[in-house]
């Protein structure tokens, strides 16, 4: 397997020891575990594959608030039926839990809604990368007529058209309202939705009592499978591309591959680029079913034995998939940035 490189943010994933693990031939059954793992947190969690969430960097609460406001502002689409909020609900871990997105007028999308928060983490925004930024984000689901089938002009002209929002951008950013502002707001509050505070954190930080002995296991298992090849850093994914069946032919034994199961390769026009996408962050797996960018697996458990199976050819004995499940909910933490705030 060729060596996955990021190339936003300045940040380069180079696992190279973890990364050949994963890919070696792999033992009959996981390593044995002879004893708890708390035993050594001292040692493997100060220094291992995941680190705790950043605390959100200090933003302008003006320009945090307007962002809120326009998050929640439904005028946003075309026909003022859908916001931002419509698909990422901060009371619901900020996604919607469909199979696909659905926009405006019920019209559904191709891909699953992945979670608005701690996406300010990731490298690329959407599945196949296509954005390299939070601001480049809010392009997609303005100008796609599959979602708020609306246009920056169109946006604007009914901003502008509201004393409110006029006096908000003029005290947030000392200027009128403009595309690149609308941006700059919606994505200055999305930089505030970050779960912090989780159970796995505090383990991490030193405190072995965190965790219970299945999850401790859990992450052990997490580690030695070679999950954590691909799912590492304080997102526990989020840092790098990856094709969606390493060992074993994902999409042929689905069936037939469509459009959007071309994932990057929709980007690049790179033949090596099919069925390649976006790793997707763990860290609030345990909140946000279903799974993979078609939906279509229902439960984490299920997600949890496919990867094993495609990603690292492995088998996985129940008791360990139910360990690496248990794990996978200490990730999560708590929610911040005005969850259940509302619009107006």
């Amino acid at each position: 397997m060729r060596l996955r490189r990021s190339i936003g943010g300045g940040v380069v994933v180079a696992a190279v020891t973890a990364l050949a693990g994963a890919c070696a031939p792999p033992p009959a059954s996981p390593p044995a575990l002879s004893r708890d793992p708390a035993a050594d947190w001292g040692a493997s969690s100060a220094n291992g594959p995941i680190t705790p969430v950043p605390a959100p960097s200090a933003l302008l609460p003006a320009r945090v608030e307007l962002g809120r406001r326009l998050f929640h502002e439904v005028r946003l689409s075309h026909d003022d039926s859908l916001a931002c909020a419509g698909c990422h609900p901060l009371d619901g871990a900020g996604m919607d839990r469909r199979r696909h997105a659905q926009g405006v007028k019920g019209v559904e999308g191709e891909r699953n809604t992945p979670t608005v928060f701690n996406a300010a983490l990731n490298f690329r925004q959407f599945w196949d990368g296509r954005a390299v930024s939070l601001e480049a984000q809010i392009d997609g689901p303005i100008n796609n007529p599959n979602e708020m089938r609306s246009s920056w002009p169109e946006v604007v002209g009914k901003l502008v058209r509201d004393a409110s929002y006029v006096h908000a951008f003029s005290s947030a950013y000392a200027g009128p309202i403009t595309a690149d502002l609308v941006r700059d707001a919606i994505a200055t509050f999305e930089r505030t939705l970050v779960y912090t505070g989780s159970r796995f954190d505090r383990f991490l930080d030193g405190d072995p009592a965190a965790l219970s002995m299945e999850e401790r296991q859990g992450y052990q298992l997490f580690k030695e499978l070679g999950c954590a090849s691909c799912h590492q850093g304080a997102n526990v994914g989020g840092n790098m591309f990856e094709r969606l069946g390493i060992v074993r032919e994902f999409f042929g034994q689905r069936g037939l591959p469509s459009e959007s199961d071309l994932g990057r390769f929709n980007v690049t026009g790179h033949p090596e680029d099919r069925f390649v996408f976006r790793v997707p962050s763990l860290r609030l797996a345990a909140l946000t079913a279903p799974y993979l960018h078609d939906g279509s697996i229902a439960t984490l458990g299920d997600a949890i034995r496919l990867m094993a199976r495609y990603q690292l050819g492995r088998t996985l004995k129940p008791t360990d998939a139910h360990a690496i499940e248990a794990f996978l909910g200490t990730l999560a933490g708590q929610p911040g940035g005005g969850v259940g705030a509302t619009t107006r």
